[in-house]
């Protein structure tokens, strides 16, 4: 086993709950108040000058607010930090054609405002391992002359020991709905496995299949983005019967929806990397998709079409990459990003380029080499062999069809998991 320094959050809960709730809800609820002032102060920018304020010049304008000291320096700018990634969040899908894309609202229900997470960077918090306690400093406008701090007493998982970590990078302190608790963001040393092997693997995200993945041994896979947009379509219907698109029953639905995509997301990276060990595959090459939403030539949106460009904003290949890093890490697989330039239209066995060769959305005929191979495994092939050349032997199983009939790998929502097509339950 080789050790590795990662990031880790670890939960944990508030023994002294009812000592530092009115504390915490304080900073809470100024955590909402200055997330407030900064949406108005976006608002008055963009309606003066047609520009939305970035996070440092959020920070700027309002470093001198009374809101702004209700919290820690670092506390604040996090909040506007966040605000402005929310923005920029909305204008990226504004500009990318999705007309239903609201801009971030005001943090208020009614007169009430809501208790937002508070972040304390390094300069916010002093943690005491030994006695399990931590001082979360307090904004100079809620400070008084018995209290700088708020000092909470936690209970961490017992196999998690944080005097052992490298540092404590952050601590949040969130309200679940019912109490406040922390998350602890540490950097750990972590045993990972040696690798598997010293194989390749190619893997394409898409909208039509979600992820494609060509093998160096010759075979492939791909998983269908069905279960997804299945979802995505009964849960848009549930929340449009809704009385109001903010009410509790639409927050519900909302999380509920989110809830399941972020259970997907794990099953499927869960799942590939296992099948990665299976096939003693070392390296992952994944079709960077950072400027997917821009046209590499003008900087521009690019227009997908209105399904497309709905599609491509429920379609989280960030936060699915983020998750497959995280899982192949563990298991001593490396994930290589590389560029996807003509990955779509080159053939992936004579290296022939031309866009026309992809003759409907699932399928691509080399009009070469005669070349016929699922278009997404085709792509998920071409990126494997941007770090990994194929091997001479390889033209005896593409002869075989490997290209063209892939296995399929559906999700069964009974079981939670991955099986073969033929093997998933109706």
């Amino acid at each position: 086993m080789a050790k590795q320094v990662a990031t880790r959050t670890y939960t944990a809960s508030i023994t002294n709950q009812s000592r530092v709730s009115d504390d915490l809800d304080s900073l809470g609820f100024a955590a909402s108040k200055l997330w407030n002032v900064g949406r108005w102060t976006c608002d008055r920018v963009w309606s003066e000058i047609g520009h939305i304020p970035c996070h440092t010049e959020l920070t700027a304008y309002l470093k001198s607010h009374e809101r702004y000291d209700d919290l820690h320096s670092q506390s604040s700018q996090r909040v506007l930090q966040e605000l402005a990634e929310a923005f920029n969040g909305w204008y990226g899908k504004r500009r990318n054609g999705d007309t239903t894309a609201n801009p971030p609202g005001y943090r208020k229900h009614g007169d009430d405002h809501p208790r937002s997470t508070v972040t304390f960077k390094a300069a916010g918090f002093k943690l005491d391992t030994k006695y399990d306690r931590v001082r979360l400093s307090k904004g100079s406008n809620l400070k008084d002359y018995w209290s700088d701090f708020i000092l909470c007493e936690f209970q961490i998982c017992p196999d998690v020991d944080l005097s052992t970590v490298e540092s404590v990078q952050q601590v949040r302190a969130v309200w679940t709905g019912d109490e406040w608790e922390l998350h602890f963001v540490c950097k750990v040393e972590i045993e990972v496995a040696e690798s598997p092997g010293e194989k390749t693997v190619g893997i394409d995200l898409g909208i039509n299949n979600f992820a494609a993945l060509a093998y160096e041994d010759g075979h492939a896979e791909l998983y269908p983005f069905n279960c997804l947009k299945q979802d995505d379509y009964y849960f848009s219907k549930r929340i449009a019967r809704c009385d109001d698109s903010n009410s509790e029953q639409a927050t519900r639905l909302n999380q509920k929806k989110s809830r399941r995509r972020t259970h997907y997301f794990h099953a499927l990276s869960k799942h590939i990397v296992q099948r990665c060990v299976k096939e003693e595959v070392g390296t992952i090459m994944m079709g960077d998709l950072s400027g997917i939403r821009e046209d590499a030539e003008n900087g521009e949106a690019k227009d997908w079409g209105t399904h497309g460009n709905l599609d491509l904003h429920s379609w989280a290949f960030d936060r699915f990459t983020e998750l497959l890093e995280y899982k192949a890490e563990m298991e001593g697989i490396s994930v290589e990003m590389v560029s996807e330039r003509d990955t779509s239209k080159s053939c992936s066995c004579c290296g022939r380029t031309r866009e026309a060769n992809r003759v409907e959305r699932g399928l691509y005929v080399c009009d070469d080499c005669g070349t016929v191979a699922n278009a997404d495994v085709n792509g998920a092939e071409n990126i494997r062999q941007k770090v990994s050349p194929s091997s001479p032997n390889l033209s005896v199983n593409r002869s075989n069809g490997w290209l063209a009939q892939p296995s399929t790998f559906l999700f069964d929502k009974e079981t939670g998991a991955f099986a073969p097509q033929e093997q998933v339950t109706s």
